[in-house]
């Protein structure tokens, strides 16, 4: 609650300010030692109750070490993040603060005016349709053709292939939002989140893309309101690794042909902050138990961290 930030309904923290205090009481805990470098394979046989905790950035070393071990090649989705803005290069005499239908969250202050609005009539919003379609993309390498989107992060470019209207009944629907010059909804919205916790940055929602940069600014300041946006980060495409995990882990997250080896995080298949925590917090208290030479039961699969587990070691 420390880090959060407006954002209506959703939950969103500041990810300077939270990583940094996760990071603190790692390094204060008198029973945890931080020692930093690469571990570039598999730990060796003298490290018992192994657990593997990485996500998308995993080393090509220790990602190549896991795959001679278990015979498998690694699974692969592509994930992408979404450009962000400094607030100060918002034009906010076309611009405006409201909520969907006024419905804000729970950060104090907020008063139902969590988001920054961007309207778009029909002519400009068809005119940034044509140059996202036009505009110049990141090009995959031949290995990478075949990998799929996470379907809950599509870059826009994508959306817009899929026909016209995607993005107006998608991340730039203006349903709820009625633009104060008019007193009604525009034909479409581009709303932004706040990203930090003095206020001074806003991330574009639903704007992941792999347009290349230069064509971001440029099809960017199409929108009203961002005709000078100055941007803190452009978006990216990155490639998320993760392993079989069904095939290879038992329920207890351990490696089935090496057992002092657990896994957690976003390697085992899981997508998000939060579920990437829930399974490091399972595979640490089944390593607990296991020290302590107790067996934890997993938790049912009704429960969200069972359906997690369930879905990761089972599915």
């Amino acid at each position: 609650a420390r880090h959060r930030v407006p954002a209506g309904s959703a939950l969103a923290v500041d990810r300077e300010g939270f990583a940094a205090a996760v990071t603190e009481a790692i390094e204060r805990h008198p029973l945890i030692t931080v020692e930093r470098g690469e571990v570039a394979g598999i730990p060796p046989e003298d490290w018992d109750s192994v657990v593997i905790a990485t996500g998308p950035l995993t080393s090509p070393a220790l990602s190549e070490a896991i795959r001679k071990l278990t015979g498998e090649d690694s699974l692969a989705f592509f994930d992408a993040i979404a450009p962000i803005v400094y607030k100060d290069s918002i034009d906010f005499s076309v611009a405006w603060f409201q909520s969907r239908y006024g419905k804000g969250g729970e950060v104090e202050g907020s008063e139902g005016k969590d988001y920054i609005n961007c309207p778009l009539n029909r002519e400009q919003y068809e005119a940034f349709i044509d140059a996202l379609l036009a505009g110049e993309k990141t090009e995959f390498k031949e290995w990478e053709k075949n990998t799929p989107y996470f379907d809950g992060c599509l870059p826009i470019e994508v959306m817009a292939e899929r026909g016209r209207d995607t993005l107006r009944f998608g991340p730039m629907k203006p349903v709820g939002l009625d633009d104060p010059r008019t007193g009604r909804w525009p034909y479409a919205v581009v709303q932004l989140r706040q990203d930090n916790a003095l206020g001074t940055l806003y991330n574009m929602v639903g704007f992941q893309t792999k347009l290349k940069y230069g064509a971001q600014v440029e099809i960017f300041r199409m929108i009203p309101g961002l005709e000078k946006a100055e941007f803190a980060r452009l978006g990216g495409i990155h490639r998320n690794t993760f392993i079989n995990s069904p095939k290879l882990l038992d329920r207890q997250l351990r490696l089935k042909v090496m057992p002092r080896l657990r896994f957690a995080g976003q390697v085992t298949g899981v997508e998000g902050y939060v579920e990437s925590a829930a399974i490091g917090m399972l595979a640490g208290r089944f390593a607990a138990a296991e020290r302590k030479g107790l067996t934890m039961e997993s938790p049912p699969a009704t429960t969200a961290f069972g359906a997690l587990l369930n879905h990761i070691t089972g599915g």
